[in-house]
C-alpha cells in the first residue's frame, strides 16, 4: 500500500519540521502553539504506522497488540494535541498581535 507508506512520510516530515520550528521559535506561546502542531503530526504518524504494519504483517497476534498500542497512543496525542492547539490559539495572536 504505497499510499499509506507516502502518508507516513509527510506525517514524519510534518512532525521533524514542526519540532525543529517550535525550538527555533522565541516566542514562548508560539513554541508551545507549533509543538501541539508537532504533537498531532507525531500522532498521526503513530496511527499510520500502526495500520501500515497491520497491512504488511497480518495474522500475528504481536502485530496487533503492538498496532492497538500505538493506534492509542497516537489518537492521544491527536486529541490531545488539538485541544492544546485550540487552546493556545488565542494567546498566539494575542502574543503576535503584542509583538507587532
Amino acid at each position: 500500500m504505497p499510499v499509506l507508506v507516502l502518508f507516513i512520510l509527510f506525517s514524519l516530515v510534518f512532525y521533524l519540521f514542526y519540532r525543529v520550528k517550535s525550538y527555533r521559535s522565541k516566542l514562548p506561546m508560539e513554541k508551545r502553539w507549533i509543538g501541539t502542531k508537532a504533537n498531532i503530526a507525531l500522532g498521526s504518524f503513530l496511527i499510520l504506522f500502526a495500520l501500515n504494519q497491520v497491512y504488511v504483517l497480518p495474522g500475528k497476534a504481536l502485530v496487533y497488540v503492538v498496532a492497538v498500542i500505538f493506534i492509542a497512543l497516537g489518537l492521544a496525542n491527536v486529541i490531545f494535541g488539538y485541544k492544546q492547539y485550540r487552546e493556545y490559539l488565542p494567546y498566539v495572536l494575542k502574543e503576535a498581535e503584542s509583538n507587532n
